[in-house]
Parts: C-alpha cells; structure tokens; sequence
C-alpha cells in the first residue's frame, strides 16, 4: 500500500488516450498525469501544457517515477506494451480490448501475478448512466424476473474513415470496438451465457472490415441480444429489457463521451442524462401497464480511475476485478468463432443461468 501521490504515464493521445484516459486521470484525487507518449508533442500541449511527452513508450517506461502506465493505442499493440510495462515494474492500465486473444490476456495475468502488480482494464461503460439505471432497477427486481434484454449501439457513419479501426489490420472493425463494451455489460449484468452466435457483416460502401453485428447469449429462460450498426440513421433503443412485472425502454446513448470531447475535463453534471428512459409496469394485478418516464442513475466516468487510486494508495477493490475482464474477452474470442464456424459456440465456463440476484462489483 502506497501513500504518496501517483505518477501516471499514458501511451497514446488519439482518441481515446485524450478524450478518457488524459481528463480522467487528472481528475482523480491521488494521480498525476506526468507523461505522455505521442509523436505531436505540439497537440498534447494543446490540452496538457504543463505535462512531459515522450516520442517512444520505452522512454516512459525506462523513467523510475512512473507508478501506473495507461495504454491508450491501437488494439493490436496493447498485448506488447502491457507486457513490457509490466516488465519494467509498472501497475497498467489497458483499454478495451484487453489484448486480441485470450492467450494474451492470460500471459498478461500471469505476468502481473508474478510480478506483484495491478493490472486492470478500462471498461469505462460500466459508468453509463443508462447501464447504471438499468443495473439498479434489475438489483430492485423492478421488472420481475428477467426474459429478453437487446442492447444496440447504433450509430450513422456512412463515409469509411482513415482511422486504423477501418482498416485491415489486427483488432480493427466494430465487433473489437464496440464488442467489449456490450459483452461486458451483459456479463456484468447476467453472469457468462452457455452459448454465443455472432453475425458479422461489412456493410458500407468501401469498407474494409467488419462494420455491423448481431450477437446472441444463451442464457436459461431469457434472450439477450446485442448489436451495433454504422448505416443506422433512425434512432433504436440503447436498452429494451422485458421482464414478468414489467419492461424498460431507454433511447440515446450515454452523454459523457460527447462531454468530455468538448470540455476535455470532467465538469459539474457530467453524468447526468437529459433522456430518460421509459418505464412500464402494472400498478397491481391484472390492471393495465402504465408507462412513466424514469430518469437515470447519473453516469460516473470518473470512477474508474478515482478506484484504481483507491486500489493502489489504500488497498480497496478494483474497480474492474480482472477476472471480469477476462471473461469478456472469452466471450469476444468465442464470438468470432461462432463466425467463423457459422454456428452457435459452447462457453466452458458459462452455465447459462441467468443472473437474476446482482452482486456489486
């Protein structure tokens, strides 16, 4: 256990290493952003005058100050700089996907074990407000016992970017993008399903990889259904849960990430959502549902680097336990090949029951 403020050094300042890990971290009581790895120094002294940046990860890792590395870079590099962050004695952060295989991941895992240090993952969608709202309502058994969740992640984006996620390379496409962050959510919310089926498809005009995807969790007595599109211009719902005492409906996505791209900071109110979801429910046996807007659980970005703070400087949980998170990446790697097999895939380690009781993380 730690006293002593810590030293944080990000590797990367694209979107991610900007928009979440940089202002997250300055946020967090007990973290000093020191460094940053980036080849345009100019831009990162654009939002962070005040703090070094480096030209190459080895120079940040070499440094004795640096307590925790966050890994903020294309997909296909989290695996070697996790590992060579752990080597030089570093606790690391990696954001989703954790690596490209479970195999990574669970030499990662070993690596830390043996070295004694933290390593943890950035599923920072766990703090959506929406997922928050749906979480406590299922933890009141609002909505009775459970029987269809679909989960989407809809956006319009017509033109192909040049952004290395559209591109062929290792880790690109929307299934390792978006994938993550709803397989993690329904694990977190229901336990590990029995199966998985995953349909990939390519669906915009010059597109390169995988750009649409349906995805479905066998669970006992329940359908759960995630999918995620890049030619969705009619709005679709975030969440649509049904349950025996009643259903939620939610619309719009989770405000924060289109806060923190204006403000680069967190700011008063950050987490609140302006759109409530819909409730519906029968107000006593055999009457008609009635349906009244539910306003949300605010959105709480900032905790997950406020608990890994807590984790290294006082000894609390992780805020992202990283048996969560391998899971999650079971479930991507068994998606894919539930793909390419064009088949339903057996989890080993899933029992198919549905969750229905949560416990707190």
């Amino acid at each position: 256990m730690r006293t002593h403020t810590l030293s944080v050094g990000l590797i990367g300042y694209g979107l991610a290493g900007q928009v979440f890990h940089a202002p997250l971290i300055q946020a967090a009581n007990g973290m000093e952003l020191t460094a940053v790895v980036c080849s345009d120094a100019e831009r990162v002294h654009v939002d962070l005058p005040d703090v070094a940046v480096l030209p190459k990860a080895a120079a940040l890792l070499a440094r004795r100050d640096i307590d925790l590395v966050a890994i903020a870079t294309p997909n296909e590099t989290h695996f070697p700089l996790a590992k060579a962050a752990l080597a030089a004695g570093k606790h690391v952060v990696v954001d989703k996907p954790f690596t490209l295989t479970l195999s990574e991941a669970r030499l990662l895992r070993a690596q830390a074990e043996e070295e004694e240090l933290t390593l943890s993952v950035f599923h920072n969608r766990r703090w959506d407000s929406d997922f928050l709202t749906l979480r406590a309502l299922l933890e009141a058994g609002t909505l009775g016992r459970v029987v269809s969740l679909e989960s989407r992640f809809d956006r319009f984006r017509p033109e192909v970017s040049d952004r290395w996620r559209d591109h062929h390379r290792p880790g690109a496409g929307i299934w390792y993008d978006l994938g993550p962050h709803l397989l993690d959510q329904a694990r977190e919310l229901f336990g590990m399903p029995r199966a998985i089926l995953l349909e990939l498809a390519t669906v915009r005009d010059g597109a390169e990889v995988d750009d649409d995807f349906l995805c479905l969790l066998e669970y006992d007595g329940a359908r759960v259904s995630l999918q995620a599109g890049s030619l969705v211009a009619d709005p679709t719902p975030r969440f649509r849960v049904h349950g025996t005492r009643g259903s939620y409906v939610k619309y719009g996505l989770d405000p924060q990430e289109a806060r923190l791209k204006q403000a680069r900071a967190l700011v008063e109110g950050m987490g609140d959502d302006p759109a409530p979801g819909q409730l519906t429910l029968a107000e006593a046996p055999g009457a008609e549902p009635v349906t009244r807007a539910h306003t949300g659980e605010p959105g709480d970005y900032g905790a997950f680097y406020a608990g890994v703070a807590e984790m290294l400087l006082q000894g609390g949980p992780a805020p992202v336990a990283l048996e969560g998170a391998m899971e999650t990446m079971e479930l991507l790697e068994a998606g894919l090949d539930s793909y390419r097999q064009a088949r339903w895939v057996r989890l080993k380690e899933g029992n198919g029951v549905l969750r229905q009781r949560l416990h707190r993380r």
